[in-house]
């Protein structure tokens, strides 16, 4: 399990940088919808960022992944209640969705509850 949790690692940050480097129209266009700031639109995105890193990191450092998964699973949990929030059809929780379940599964693995 520990070489596919390394996979989902690098999907989660690659997916994440990806989206807040090369998608930031997106996200500016998202936060507005939701009715956030955007202090806490720059604070989310810093954040998410060094998650990636971190969780990046923890390919050769995996001590560090545990604490960097979790922090996106929050993140990404907050993503789907945003979503809730303005009633977006099923398709666009998805994404971060898909994001939120990889994350537990990397922390379930780091933390040692699966095998």
């Amino acid at each position: 399990m520990d070489k596919l949790a390394v996979v989902a690692q690098v999907v989660i940050a690659v997916s994440v940088l990806y989206v807040w480097v090369f998608r930031y129209d997106n996200i500016v266009k998202e936060f507005r919808e939701y009715g956030l700031s955007d202090l806490f639109r720059s604070m989310v995105g810093a954040a998410k960022i060094a998650l990636s890193t971190l969780l990046l990191a923890g390919i050769w450092y995996p001590q560090l992944v545990l604490v960097p998964a979790l922090a996106m699973a929050a993140l990404m949990a907050g993503a789907q209640a945003s979503h809730f929030k303005v009633r977006h059809p099923f398709p666009a929780f998805v994404p971060s969705l898909v994001l939120l379940l990889l994350s537990l599964f990397v922390a379930a693995v780091r933390a040692g509850l699966i095998a």
